[in-house]
């Protein structure tokens, strides 16, 4: 490296492994914490440090399908086709790394190591001048974890003290090794000349039969090279989720550090730990979110709102001053202001729904406009409808829009009045301030300030019950 120039660094993330332990078919950093994939908060986190572009994902098992789901990011993939550890995915990455000076080593399944760690232990490994600095924690319980032993001799003790002799692993360690809390976390930088002429020294001999990046550590010990350490001192952030239990305890640390962003922010939130919300949304203050709440994706929420228990609200935008009552659910939905829902609505998707409208108990809405002011209050299906403003629909009602090959659009007027148990064929229009009568089906256009009545004629005939009761009396 030309003297004064900056290093050229890279990133890798592991994602190639199977994460046998979940007992799943999914790719185990396709699994979701915070509604995101593991691997998505961690190349979100490793490019915040370096670019896209020297950022490379070594994949594996379920590799197109891995790649699929984060090839948005503009990172780079390697595939390790056979899974032979962690040491050989370096050894396959070696062709696309030739070009750097050091690579920043990260796991894929880690997903709250944050960009600031990220950079300080790469600063550390530069003013350290290290072939290979890791990053360690210290754990309450840190059974099963490799502990990290350092080298506290030599002249000047202070300078050693960030040294490693050794990492040594749960099964190998002495009761005294086994007492050490300072874990090895997993997260490496290596002076890439001093890492790639070295590796093909790693060997297999272990249980498993692979290649340890751990066992890098000694190998470079051994070449003379400087091996170090730097403690993170935010130990959950190097946890990874090997478990659904892991997983779980993850999930539920991502949410509660999110509702605590919240309501720093103004947002009342009761009982947050009965509620889920998504890493991505965002929710104005004086809004109140009750209990057992789903607010999930990519939702906005405005100011003070009230969203009732058991709602749940995906990738939606909710206006100032809504009233969610309980059991509503919204999909891809679009809610104007002071708009009133529930209980038990559903929004799906292209759901438009003015501002002081009312969409109330069991009504389902699909692909609509509902206008200004305008109410459907009771048991009703509104699909492909365009609703203008004042307009009142009572409750039962149905617009038919699909004849069973192909969907086409009810258009409703502003003023207009549908009265209960109405059907409307689409395509139909009904007119500024017209009427249906109630129990009406609608086949034709109404044209403005008209009533339209669509029903068979009643026909009552006297003392008909009483002569079908007296015919079924035994003679």
């Amino acid at each position: 490296m030309p003297a004064g120039s900056s290093p050229r660094v890279a990133v890798t993330i592991m994602a190639a492994g199977k994460g046998t332990r979940l007992k799943s078919q999914l790719a185990k950093v396709l699994h979701e914490v915070g509604g995101k994939p593991l691997l998505t908060r961690v190349i979100a986190a490793a490019t915040s440090v370096v670019p896209p572009a020297d950022t490379f994902v070594i994949i594996g098992h379920e590799a197109e399908r891995v790649r699929s789901v984060v090839a948005h990011t503009g990172v780079n993939f390697i595939l390790q086709a056979d899974q032979r550890g962690t040491g050989h995915a370096l050894m396959v990455a070696q062709p696309a790394l030739s070009t750097y000076d050091h690579v920043i080593v990260l796991s894929g399944d880690a997903p709250q190591i944050t960009p600031q760690t990220i950079a300080r232990l790469l600063n550390f490994h530069l003013d350290q001048q290290a072939a290979m600095t890791l990053l360690s924690a210290d754990l309450d319980n840190p059974t099963g974890y490799g502990r990290v032993i350092r080298k506290r001799s030599g002249r000047n003790a202070r300078a050693a003290e960030v040294e490693v002799e050794a990492i040594v692993e749960e099964k190998s360690a002495s009761p005294a090794q086994k007492a050490i809390h300072e874990i090895n976390a997993g997260f490496y930088v290596f002076a890439l000349p001093h890492l790639l002429s070295n590796i093909e020294k790693l060997s297999t001999a272990n249980p498993h039969g692979e290649y340890y990046l751990t066992d890098m550590a000694g190998v470079l010990r051994q070449a003379k090279r400087r091996v170090v350490v730097w403690k993170t001192e935010n130990s959950s952030e190097v946890l990874g989720a090997n478990t659904l239990g892991e997983l779980a305890a993850i999930d539920h640390q991502i949410r509660m550090l999110k509702c605590q962003q919240l309501m720093s922010e103004g947002v009342t939130i009761f009982y947050p730990a009965t509620c889920v919300i998504d890493d991505e949304v965002e929710i104005a203050p004086d809004t109140i979110i009750e209990p057992s709440v789903q607010i999930l994706g990519r939702s906005r929420i405005g100011a003070a709102c009230h969203i009732s228990s058991y709602s749940v609200i995906r990738n939606s935008e909710v206006g100032p001053s809504v009233l969610i009552r309980p059991g509503c659910i919204l999909e891809e939905a679009r809610v104007g202001p002071s708009a009133v829902l529930g209980p038990y609505s559903h929004l799906r998707p292209g759901s438009e729904i003015g501002e002081g409208a009312h969409v109330g108990n069991f009504v389902e809405t699909k692909k609509i406009k509902l206008g200004k002011g305008s109410k459907a209050n009771h048991l009703t299906y509104l699909g492909d409808a365009e609703i203008g403003a004042g307009v009142n629909i009572g409750a039962g009602t149905i617009t038919c829009n699909y004849d069973g090959a192909q969907k086409h659009t009810t258009v409703i007027g502003d003023g207009a009045f549908i009265g209960s148990d109405s059907t409307l064929v689409a395509p139909v229009r009904i007119g500024r301030g017209a009427y249906v009568g109630a129990a009406s089906c609608i086949t034709s256009n109404v044209p403005e300030d008209a009533l339209a009545v669509g029903r068979a004629q009643q026909v009552v005939k006297e003392g008909w019950a009483r002569e079908k009761r007296a015919a079924r009396k035994p003679k």
